[in-house]
């Protein structure tokens, strides 16, 4: 599945060692998150750049997510101009939430996708 031109995949497709860059909000992020994700906001996504490619899997795909798949479409967009191997993950963390994937607070309860 493709948006335009940018590789596309939908949360069924993912699976537990696939790598996770959450670009949402701070306050989004602390209300809920797929456990494992890294989290580098899209309002601070160029300046924190490194962070992404020190964690990133060598030669692995990063896939992106939003709320809905606005966002990370765009930072996907970026990531694919740069050479990495990005995906977005479309309906973002309300297509995770809705599955039934685990949402997680950061402190040990479940979170909610705000």
């Amino acid at each position: 599945m493709r948006f335009g031109s940018l590789p596309t995949v939908g949360v069924d497709a993912l699976t537990s060692n696939d790598f996770l860059l959450d670009v949402r909000e701070n306050d989004e992020w602390e209300a809920g998150h797929a456990e494992g994700a890294l989290h580098i906001p899209m309002s601070e996504f160029v300046a924190r750049y490194g962070e992404l490619t020190e964690a990133a899997p060598e030669d692995g795909k990063v896939y992106v997510l939003c709320r809905v798949g606005g966002r990370s479409a765009q930072v996907a967009q970026y990531l694919i101009q740069q050479g990495l191997d990005a995906v977005n993950v479309d309906g973002g963390m309300q297509a995770w939430e809705a599955a039934g994937r685990p949402v997680s607070d950061g402190k040990g309860g479940a979170g909610t996708v705000i």
